[in-house]
């Protein structure tokens, strides 16, 4: 049985890896709003730097037994996915 501190661990480093997702999210919108287009190699350039980033924390934090790996995966497909709803959306416009 996990004590209520290790539960508080888990849950506050689920909630900023989630956090720095949505970051990132929120970044990639604006950038792609305001500045550039996604087939733009600056786009890729942040776009992968901030998911390695991210994926990094993930792993990080699975090592310690902070998530689960399959949380950690999920953070990650998650995220991919609404970046290609925003992807889809930049092609339509």
């Amino acid at each position: 049985m996990l004590s209520d501190v290790a539960v508080d661990h888990r849950e506050k480093a689920y909630a900023l890896l989630k956090a720095d997702a949505d970051k990132i999210l929120r970044l990639i919108k604006v950038q792609m709003d305001n500045l550039t287009m996604p087939q733009c190699p600056l786009y890729e350039e942040v776009l992968d730097t901030q998911m390695f980033g991210l994926s990094r924390e993930i792993h990080f934090a699975v090592r310690l037994n902070l998530i689960s790996d399959e949380e950690g995966k999920q953070i990650l497909d998650n995220l991919e996915k609404q970046l290609n709803v925003l992807h889809e959306a930049a092609q339509k416009s």
